[in-house]
């Protein structure tokens, strides 16, 4: 799948499943995110912030795969936890989702991650 067709099809989505390899098993994990798209870049909120385990995976090993019903694409995450980056994540997040919704099923909010999909 191409980038481009990727990122039109995320228009249409509110959840899609992320893919990262384990920082100790070596094995890919898939799970299913929120996220926050603005152009080419991809935006994740982890649930459990920099405690999450994706998150810690891909702080060790940056790829990552996103998919979106049969489309997928490979990227470099930024994994970050920066204070003034979080929070702009997190301002992102609260206007796609409510703010009621991110209070009610996120827990930590010091890590997010930044994609850019080429």
């Amino acid at each position: 799948m191409d980038s481009e067709g990727f990122l039109k099809g995320l228009g249409k989505e509110s959840e899609i499943k992320i893919t990262v390899v384990g920082r100790k098993s070596g094995k890919p994990h898939t799970n299913p995110v929120w996220f926050v798209q603005e152009q080419n870049r991809v935006y994740l909120l982890p649930v459990h912030g920099s405690k999450t385990q994706w998150f810690k995976n891909l702080q060790t090993k940056p790829r990552i795969v996103l998919i979106s019903g049969k489309n997928k694409v490979e990227a470099e995450g930024r994994p970050d936890t920066e204070k003034k980056f979080v929070a702009a994540v997190r301002n992102k997040f609260e206007e796609k989702y409510g703010k009621d919704e991110i209070e009610k099923w996120y827990r930590e909010f010091d890590a997010a991650v930044d994609l850019t999909i080429r």
